[in-house]
């Protein structure tokens, strides 16, 4: 397909896994992704998103650190 990648090709060029793009796709994070049968093509130009999760570690143990 001419002006769309694999999340294959996607997960080598990105460092993330196949799993992780596919979640991307799925939540609408990647414009332009489309969904052929099983499987998801991107545009080339897309840019890889911020992410936003927490890792700092801040809500690791979250419950024992509760105030009673």
């Amino acid at each position: 397909m001419e002006g769309y990648k694999t999340i294959a090709e996607l997960s080598k060029e990105w460092n993330l896994t196949v799993r992780r793009i596919q979640k991307l796709c799925s939540e609408g994070k990647l414009p332009g992704a489309k969904k052929i049968g099983t499987i998801w093509a991107v545009p080339e130009g897309v840019e890889r998103p911020i992410d936003a999760r927490v890792k700092t570690g801040q809500y690791r143990n979250w419950r024992k650190r509760k105030e009673k």
